[in-house]
């Protein structure tokens, strides 16, 4: 993919504002003693599906509908933030939406998505199983066929990134969490665009690690299992065009555990009253895990979502 110029990336947030408000960034005096550095969280958990991936889905379909008006239908494969902004977005575009998820997929999302007015199908025991469903489904029902990372998703993202560099200077790193790969680079492009001295640090479960092999080998590495209750993470195979981005823009890949996640889940809720799922965790157990490296600096964490189940949020409050 091209990175974006800044006045493109400009373009892009004047027309996400339209649709939606910015979130904010927050620095929680009590988190940012506990990390041992001064704290910014990113709360795109604020947003109105609960994500970040709404800002993508928007400009996604937007620029689709521009180019295709004649489409009136999509689908898409989830774990259930980005199937939320597909069918956000074509409830505000007037069109059909069908998202598929894997089997035991959360509850709580699959019923936002279909309350969002998706036509939400169970199929595939992981993600990657559920794309290949997702296609078929797109040819046998005549549906476009949106893709979980592409440029304009990426363009769309980019302005959560605009937001947070422009109202906190002179960050010394940033975290934030991979799944497939288009909230890391929409970092990367407007750090870049920005030309600001700024680590990026990107953050996977230990136990759906793929990037974190690929970025350590300098190659595509695939994983036979995602096995970790935080689903945004849950990707076996990385996208090309994604790692391609990564190892050479990005200054690590580290992996937490899904118990450094839940803690953080408690922390984030303990600290700022804030819920977290488990990606939008895994950023604060990534600076909480790297204390030392981080202290005294100014760090933000992209708390990318906050769509958990009750459960899950419970068992994450209750660990010791």
């Amino acid at each position: 993919m091209n990175l974006l110029s800044i006045d493109t990336i400009r373009n892009n947030a004047r027309f996400v504002y339209s649709k939606m408000p910015p979130s904010p960034q927050m620095e929680w005096p009590l988190l940012s003693k506990r990390a041992g550095c001064e704290l910014w969280l990113k709360h795109e958990n604020h947003n109105p599906t609960g994500s970040f991936k709404v800002r993508g889905g928007l400009t996604y379909l937007s620029n689709l509908l521009t180019e295709e008006p004649e489409v009136q239908g999509v689908v898409a494969a989830t774990r259930g933030n980005f199937g939320q902004s597909v069918a956000y977005a074509a409830s505000r575009f007037g069109i059909q939406s069908v998202v598929v998820v894997p089997f035991g997929n959360s509850t709580d999302k699959n019923l936002l998505m279909a309350a969002l007015g998706a036509e939400v199908i169970e199929a595939g025991a992981d993600f990657d199983e559920s794309i290949q469903f997702a296609g078929a489904l797109a040819e046998e029902r005549k549906l476009h066929l949106m893709p979980s990372f592409h440029d304009d998703l990426v363009a769309g993202v980019s302005t959560y990134a605009l937001e947070l560099f422009e109202a906190v200077a002179k960050l010394d790193r940033v975290y934030v969490p991979i799944g497939l790969g288009s909230g890391i680079c929409s970092v990367v492009n407007v750090r870049n665009a920005l030309n600001l001295d700024c680590e990026i640090i990107g953050v996977v479960s230990e136990n759906a690690n793929a990037y974190q092999l690929s970025f350590e080998a300098g190659k595509f590495c695939s994983t036979n299992s995602a096995d970790t209750f935080a689903d945004g993470l849950a990707v076996r195979n990385p996208n090309e065009e994604a790692l391609e981005i990564i190892l050479n823009n990005v200054a690590a890949v580290v992996s937490v555990s899904d118990r450094e996640i839940a803690l953080a889940m408690q922390a984030i809720f303990n600290d700022t009253h804030n819920i977290a799922e488990g990606a939008g965790a895994a950023t604060t157990a990534a600076v909480l895990k790297e204390k030392e490296k981080n202290k005294g600096q100014k760090v933000a964490a992209i708390l990318t979502g906050g769509n958990v189940n009750r459960e899950v949020f419970v068992d994450a409050l209750s660990l010791e």
